[in-house]
C-alpha cells in the first residue's frame, strides 16, 4: 500500500487469475469448480485431460440459481447479484482462485475501502474436501464465508479450525453413521474398507470403523491409497482383497480412485464383491458413462474445448486438426448426455441451497432492523457498505424452506441436516450403470426409522434377487449356543459353545446362556427351559406295584396265619405259643400294621402322608418287637415255673404282658406326639441331588424326634435280641426261643445292613429300600416266628 497525491492505494501483487465464467452485480458470490483435470497414475504417467461434466453443470446451477434470484422481487429486491466463477484444479490452483475472490482482479484500488467492490461477499465450493480444507484456513482469517456443497469431511465442522465453513451436504461424521447403520442392516459384520488417502477418506474411514464397532460391525482389513501412488500400492491392495474372506468392502474415495482401483480389479479377475460407496463417487456418472454434456456459454475457453470434444469438429478453422470445422449449426438439444438430463438431481441440489443461503443471508442483512440483527447491539449497515463478515453472521441464522418443500439451515458447526438417499447402481439396458434409489435415511427420525424403504428392489451383483449377500466373519450363532471369542481376532470372529446342561440361549448370537430357575432344566437343543421331571416312587410303576404286591403279600399270609390259628386254638401247639397274647390281637396284628404301614411310603408325598409314614413305621414296629419281647420273656418266665418251688409266671400274666406291650408303646406314641407337635416331617422337594430331576421326599423336621423313635426302637430289638439269645439252650419243648433269637438276628442285619443301602441310594430308590427293609424285617419276624408253628399245627 502506498501514498498517491494524499490517498492511500491498493496494489495487487503479482498476475492476475481471470475468472471462466463471470457476471456483475452488486454483490457478487465467488464460485470454485474443477471442470477439467488431470489424472495422474503414477509418477511417470498422466491421463489425457478430461472433462467433469458434473462440475460444470454445478457451475452452471450456480448461475441458473443467481439469475433466478435477480428475477424473483422477493429476494434481494433492486439489488443484483454477480458471480465469478474458477476453473481450476489443483490445490495451489484452487488455493490461488480462493485468493483471487478475496483479493480483487484490479491492480489498484483507491477507494476508501480496498475490499468494497471487488471481495466476493462469500465463496461457493469447492467439490472436495482437501482442496476445500487447504483455502479455508486461509479466507477464513479474512471472514469470508465458505459453502460447500460436496465436501464432505467431519474434520471441516471444527469451528477453531474453519470458523467461515457451511455445507449444505451432511457431515462425513453422519454419512459413516449412516453407513455403517446400513452395513448393520444389511447383515454384514465383516467388511473390507478402502479410502483416499487424504482428510476426506481417511476422516470418513476412521468415523466409519469407530461407528461400525458401536454397532458390532467388524474390518477385515483398512487401506487408502492415493492416485498418485505407484502402481505397487495399489497391486498390494488388491492383493488384500483377493485373500480377504470379507464380500463387501466400504470405498470412501472419489470416482478417480474406485476408477483405478476396478481396473486393476478386473485384470485380476476378482469378482463376487459387494461394494458400498460414499456419496463422493456412488452417483458419479463418469464411472457408469464416458459422455459429458452441458447448456454452455461460448466465450469459456473451457466451453470451445468441451465444444470441439462434444461435437468432435474444431473452432480454430486455422489449427492444423485432423477434425472438421464446426459449422455453427450444432445444437446441444439433440445430444442425449448427463449435462441434459435432469433426473439426477442429489448434489446440484446442494449448489442451489448454497446460492439461496447467501441469497437469504444478504436479504436478511438488507432489510435488517436496528438491533435486531444477529450481531449483539450492531446497527444496520447501507447496502454499498456491507462485508463478508457480516454475511457470516447472517449466514449462522439462515431459515429458509426451497420451493420443493426442503427446509435448509445450518447448525452450530455450519453443518447441515443429515439426510441421504440409499441409492443402487444397477446396469440399464445399454450396458451403463445407473443409480437408483431404493430408500432414504434421516438421521432427524427416532433411531428405529432412519431407514426408510422404498418399493424400488435391489440388485445385488448382476442379478435381481431377494438374497442379500453374506459376508460375515463367523456364521451366527444359534439358538441354544453362545459366541465365545476366538483368541487374537476382532469380536466378529467367534465359535459357537453348546451351552452347559442346565442353561439356555433363546436367542441367536447370544454372548451368554442363562441358568434355568430351580424346577427348570434346558431341553435337548438347550434353547428352552422345561418343567424338571418330578421323582417319587408311584404305585403305577413296576418297582411300585411289586412293593405294592409285597406288602399286600405279607398281609394277606398274616391273615392266614390268624385263621389257621384260630382254626387250631384248641390245639396243644396254639396253646403252648400263648395263643391269647400272640394269636391275634397283639403281635399278628402288628405284623400286618407293619406291612400296611409300607404302603404309606408310596406315592406322592404330602402333608398328612410324611406326618403318617414314619409316625406309623415307628409306632407298629414298635408294637411288633414288644410283643416279641413279651414273647421272649414269656419262655424264658415258663422254664423258670417249671422249677420247683417257683411261682414267678403269676408275676408276668397275661395282663402284665398286655400291661407292660401298653406301657412300652405308649412310651412311642408319646414321643410321636412330641415330634408332630414341635417340627412334624413335611414334604420337601430335593434340588441337589440330581441336576436335572426334583426329588419329591419327606423332610424329617425334628432329627432329634426321628432319632428317638428310632433308638427307642433299635434299644428294645437289642434287648429282645439279648434275652432270646440267652433261652437258645433251652430244652427242646422251648424252642421258640431259636425261633426268636433267629427272627431278631435277621431284624437286626437288615437294619444295619439299611443304613449304607438307604444312603447310597439315589432318589426314589432310597424310599424303596426303605420299603424293603421294613418288608424283609416283618418277613422275617413272620416266617421265622409263626411258619413252623402252623407247619407243626398240621
Amino acid at each position: 500500500m502506498s501514498a498517491l497525491l494524499g490517498k492511500f492505494v491498493c496494489q495487487l501483487r503479482g498476475l492476475v487469475q481471470r475468472p471462466e465464467l463471470a457476471q456483475d452485480g452488486d454483490f457478487v458470490i465467488g464460485g470454485i469448480f474443477s471442470f477439467q483435470m488431470n489424472i495422474k497414475i503414477n509418477v511417470s504417467l498422466f491421463l489425457p485431460p478430461s472433462f467433469d461434466f458434473r462440475e460444470f453443470k454445478f457451475a452452471q446451477v450456480m448461475i441458473f440459481a443467481i439469475n433466478e434470484i435477480n428475477k424473483n422481487p422477493e429476494i434481494l429486491p433492486n439489488i443484483k447479484l454477480g458471480y465469478k466463477i474458477y476453473n481450476n484444479c489443483g490445490t495451489m490452483d484452487i488455493l490461488r482462485a480462493a485468493l483471487a475472490l478475496v483479493s480483487g482482479l484490479k491492480d489498484e484500488i483507491s477507494d476508501d475501502s480496498c475490499t468494497e467492490s471487488e471481495t466476493v461477499q462469500a465463496i461457493l465450493g469447492h467439490s472436495g474436501s482437501g482442496p476445500t480444507i487447504a483455502f479455508e484456513q486461509v479466507v477464513g482469517r479474512f471472514q469470508v464465508p465458505v459453502i460447500s456443497h460436496f465436501a464432505t469431511c467431519a474434520c471441516l465442522s471444527d469451528r477453531k479450525e474453519y470458523p467461515t465453513f457451511f455445507r449444505t451436504i451432511p457431515s462425513d461424521y453422519y454419512q459413516s453413521r449412516a453407513l455403517a447403520k446400513m452395513v448393520k442392516h444389511f447383515g454384514w459384520n465383516w467388511i473390507g474398507a478402502i479410502a483416499v488417502d487424504n482428510e476426506y477418506g481417511l476422516y470418513g474411514i476412521a468415523a466409519f470403523i469407530q461407528a461400525a464397532q458401536e454397532f458390532g460391525v467388524c474390518t477385515e482389513y483398512s487401506e487408502a491409497f492415493s492416485s498418485s501412488d505407484p502402481p505397487d500400492r495399489l497391486q498390494r491392495i488388491t492383493g488384500i482383497i483377493r485373500h480377504a474372506t470379507s464380500k463387501v468392502i466400504l470405498a470412501f474415495m472419489s470416482h478417480r480412485e474406485i476408477k483405478l482401483l476396478a481396473i486393476e480389479l478386473y485384470k485380476q479377475n476378482i469378482t463376487g464383491l459387494q461394494w458400498v460407496g460414499s456419496d463422493a463417487w456412488i452417483t458419479d456418472p463418469s464411472l457408469a458413462d464416458n459422455e459429458g454434456h452441458s447448456i454452455l456459454f461460448p466465450d469459456s475457453q473451457f466451453v470451445r474445448d468441451f465444444w470441439e470434444d462434444v461435437f468432435h469438429c474444431s473452432l480454430n478453422n486455422t489449427a492444423n486438426t485432423p477434425k472438421k470445422p464446426c459449422s455453427g449449426f450444432e445444437s446441444l438439444q439433440n445430444i442425449q448426455s448427463y449435462f441434459t438430463d435432469v433426473s439426477e438431481l442429489r448434489f446440484i441440489n446442494n449448489v442451489y441451497k448454497s446460492v439461496y443461503a447467501v441469497a437469504h443471508a444478504l436479504h436478511n442483512l438488507v432489510t435488517c432492523e436496528e438491533k435486531k440483527g444477529p450481531v449483539y447491539n450492531e446497527s444496520c449497515v447501507l447496502t454499498k457498505h456491507i462485508e463478508p463478515w457480516q454475511v457470516l453472521q447472517y449466514l449462522n441464522t439462515v431459515n429458509f424452506t426451497t420451493k420443493e418443500g426442503e427446509r435448509v439451515y445450518f447448525d452450530n458447526n455450519g453443518d447441515s441436516p443429515a439426510t441421504y438417499e440409499l441409492v443402487n447402481l444397477q446396469m440399464t439396458n445399454k450396458d451403463t450403470m445407473e443409480g437408483v434409489t431404493v430408500g432414504i435415511y434421516d438421521a432427524s427420525l427416532p433411531e428405529s426409522h432412519h431407514f426408510i424403504m422404498n418399493n424400488n428392489p435391489v440388485v445385488w451383483g448382476n442379478e435381481l434377487t431377494k438374497d442379500v449377500p453374506v459376508s460375515v466373519c463367523s456364521q451366527s450363532c444359534l439358538p441354544g449356543t453362545r459366541k465365545v471369542l476366538q483368541k487374537g481376532k476382532p469380536i466378529c470372529c467367534y465359535d459357537c459353545i453348546s451351552c452347559p446342561a442346565g442353561e439356555i440361549s433363546n436367542l441367536t448370537n447370544s454372548i451368554y446362556c442363562l441358568k434355568c430357575p430351580a424346577e427348570y432344566w434346558s431341553n435337548k437343543q438347550r434353547d428352552a427351559c422345561i418343567p424338571k421331571e418330578i421323582e417319587f416312587l408311584a404305585y403305577d410303576e413296576l418297582l411300585g406295584t411289586l412293593l405294592v404286591l409285597l406288602s399286600l403279600l405279607g398281609v394277606f399270609l398274616s391273615m392266614i396265619i390268624i385263621l389257621v390259628f384260630y382254626y387250631h386254638r384248641e390245639t396243644p401247639i396254639v396253646r403252648a405259643n400263648n395263643s391269647e397274647l400272640s394269636f391275634l390281637f397283639l403281635l399278628l396284628f402288628s405284623l400286618t400294621l407293619c406291612f400296611l404301614c409300607s404302603l404309606t411310603f408310596i406315592g406322592r408325598p404330602s402333608e398328612w402322608s410324611c406326618m403318617l409314614r414314619h409316625t406309623a413305621f415307628g409306632i407298629t414296629f414298635f408294637l411288633c418287637i414288644s410283643c416279641v419281647l413279651g414273647k421272649t420273656i414269656v419262655v424264658l418266665m415258663a422254664f423258670r415255673a417249671t422249677l420247683p418251688g417257683s411261682n414267678v409266671m403269676k408275676w408276668f400274666g397275661p395282663a402284665q404282658q398286655r400291661l407292660s406291650v401298653v406301657a412300652f408303646t405308649l412310651i412311642q406314641v408319646v414321643i410321636c406326639i412330641l415330634w408332630l407337635t414341635i417340627s412334624p416331617p413335611f414334604p420337601f422337594k430335593n434340588f441337589t441331588q440330581f441336576k436335572d430331576k426334583i426329588i419329591l421326599e419327606c423332610a424329617l423336621g425334628s432329627a432329634v424326634g426321628f432319632w428317638a423313635v428310632l433308638g427307642y426302637i433299635g434299644l428294645l430289638a437289642i434287648l429282645c435280641f439279648i434275652l432270646a439269645f440267652l433261652a437258645r439252650k433251652l430244652p427242646d419243648n422251648f424252642n421258640e426261643a431259636k425261633l426268636i433269637t433267629f427272627s431278631m438276628l435277621i431284624f437286626c442285619a437288615v437294619w444295619i445292613t439299611f443304613i449304607p443301602a438307604y444312603v447310597s441310594s439315589p432318589g426314589k430308590f432310597s424310599v424303596a429300600v426303605e420299603i424293603f427293609a421294613i418288608l424283609a424285617s416283618s418277613f422275617g419276624l413272620l416266617i421265622c416266628i409263626f411258619i413252623p408253628n402252623v407247619i407243626l399245627s398240621y
